[in-house]
């Protein structure tokens, strides 16, 4: 018969033995450092200097001094001594300095969370998972990187989103104190959208990406195009507003038709482009300009034209182009003047456009 217990090698009280308390005494010394097991360290290869009753330690690799030889032991200082406690398979161990719980496979402790987790009903990382959000996490930073060729990886990475249908939605939530400002994704359609809010409650798509050509298209992009449509009679020598009256297209309202005038609805720079169409009062010796003015009075560097010769009504026009940064509120018109003789400027080929374009 062993004189000791199997598992926690506990010392047996003997037949005839003499003074059995020392071996019952024994016996608790062990159990006490055994159940329940919780470590201050398993890193240290040398006992500490002053160790306290009931101390216990996994001994790290390289042990020297009284543990010389105990790698990956317990040691506990019990009654002015250290007690070595050789682990068995299945032991556990809690680490204080790392609030980490440790299991001994049979020949080193490992980390008790699994290689593998499947199925999870909630997952709570830093927060509480509900319903609602199964995988929740509250953390300031966070990393995916590719495994390497080295580590038998491929050194690609790739995340992948699905969703079952066209119709239904895929994508990222961008909130500001959980009110939703930016939607980016796939949204009621394989077409990808960025979409931004003020509110949470109202979206404008700012980018939206065709998935079955590629093509790119901007919504919210201001851009206009305006035409009078009635014959705009000009005087000899006055620089004379067009009257734009009417729009083709005008995202975002960004022509004012009343005042005859484009308003920039956010800072940037845009690009304006105009036709003249010149029409006969009485001569057509007429010197015809025109112009693009910011604010009402300041006339637009690059945006001047002048034909001089004598036109042919209804066929002769000036182009112009120019490019300008603006600030929201800012205004541009199209001006017309002649000189030496009057004229009109004709309906409908009398235009005006113009686009943000950065």
């Amino acid at each position: 018969m062993s004189d000791a217990t199997t598992h926690l090698l506990l010392p047996y009280i003997l037949a005839a033995q003499a003074q059995k308390h020392i071996t019952h005494n024994e016996a608790l010394r062990i159990l006490d450092g055994l159940v329940q097991l919780s470590v201050l360290d398993r890193n240290l290869a040398a006992p500490p200097g002053s160790p306290a009753d009931g101390d216990r330690y996994i001994v790290g690799s390289g042990a020297t001094g009284d543990w010389a030889g105990w790698d990956l032991n317990v040691a506990l200082w019990a009654d002015g001594a250290w007690l070595r406690l050789p682990p068995r398979t299945g032991w556990r161990a809690w680490v204080e300095d790392e609030s980490l719980l440790l299991v001994y496979d049979g020949s080193g402790w490992i980390g008790t969370t699994p290689a593998a987790l499947q199925n999870l009903a909630l997952l709570g990382l830093g927060t509480t998972a509900d319903g609602s959000n199964p995988f929740s996490a509250k953390l300031n930073a966070a990393l995916w990187t590719a495994k390497t060729v080295a580590e038998g990886g491929t050194g690609d990475l790739f995340y992948t989103m699905n969703k079952e249908a066209a119709g239904d939605d895929l994508g990222l939530t961008l909130q500001t104190g959980f009110v939703t400002k930016a939607l980016v994704g796939l949204f009621g359609s394989d077409r990808f959208r960025l979409a931004v809010s003020a509110d949470g409650s109202t979206f404008f798509d700012g980018l939206s990406v065709d998935n079955a050509n590629g093509i790119v298209d901007q919504p919210r992009l201001p851009r206009f195009k305006a035409y009078t449509n009635y014959d705009n009679y000009v005087g000899v020598g006055t620089w004379t507003k067009i009257g734009l009256n009417n729009t083709d297209y005008n995202d975002q309202g960004a022509f004012d038709a009343a005042n005859n005038h484009f308003v920039a609805p956010v800072d940037g720079t845009y690009l304006f482009g105009a036709t003249l169409l010149y029409k006969i009062n009485a001569s057509a010796t007429a010197r015809m300009r025109g112009r693009l003015v910011l604010n009402g009075s300041t006339e637009i560097r690059g945006s001047l034209g002048e034909i001089s010769a004598t036109h042919v009504s209804l066929a002769t026009a000036i182009w112009l182009q120019t490019m300008v940064p603006l600030t929201a509120g800012d205004t541009v018109e199209l001006q017309g003047y002649f000189r030496v003789a009057d004229g009109y400027f004709a309906a409908d080929h009398t235009s005006f456009w113009g686009c943000k374009v950065g």
